[in-house]
This record gives C-alpha cells, sequence and structure tokens, in this order.
C-alpha cells in the first residue's frame, strides 16, 4: 500500500493508474493534511472487496418466509383497524 498526498495524487493520477493495472500496487491511499481521504484501488479488488462484505451478513440470523405475500390480508385488516 502506497500513501501519496493530494497533490502527488493529481499530479501523477496516470502513473498512480497504470501502477495499479499493472499490479505494481494493491492499494493507494490519498492523502489530505497526512490525514487518508480517499483509496485508489483495482476495480476487482473494490468489487470483492466493498460488495462482499454486506452480502450474507444476516446469514443465519433469521428466515425469511418462503411466500411474502402470504400475509396481505391481515397486514391489510391490521392497518384499517379491523
Amino acid at each position: 500500500m502506497t500513501t501519496v498526498d493530494i497533490r502527488e495524487a493529481i499530479s501523477n493520477l496516470s502513473r498512480l493508474i497504470a501502477a495499479l493495472e499493472a499490479g505494481d500496487e494493491s492499494e493507494i491511499v490519498i492523502a489530505r493534511d497526512g490525514q487518508p481521504a480517499a483509496r485508489l484501488l483495482p476495480p476487482a479488488m473494490a468489487t470483492s472487496q466493498n460488495l462482499n462484505k454486506r452480502i450474507g451478513l444476516l446469514e443465519g440470523k433469521f428466515a425469511a418466509p418462503l411466500d411474502l405475500d402470504a400475509d396481505d390480508e391481515e397486514l391489510l385488516r391490521l392497518f384499517n383497524g379491523k
């Protein structure tokens, strides 16, 4: 992982992207005033890391009904105060 200042990132964006594409860098952190502000990731890594963290988050925590419309009449009755 490489960290670059935002000014350097702006000046060398093409070079930084080329390093990611070539596999020379796996992640580039862009810092503003010495604090991380953003990350550059290769597309495959960005997709697999960010999306897969959420998928399956509640697996095994509850069971979804097989028929989502089964209780429609009961819900309508309750909403209508009957």
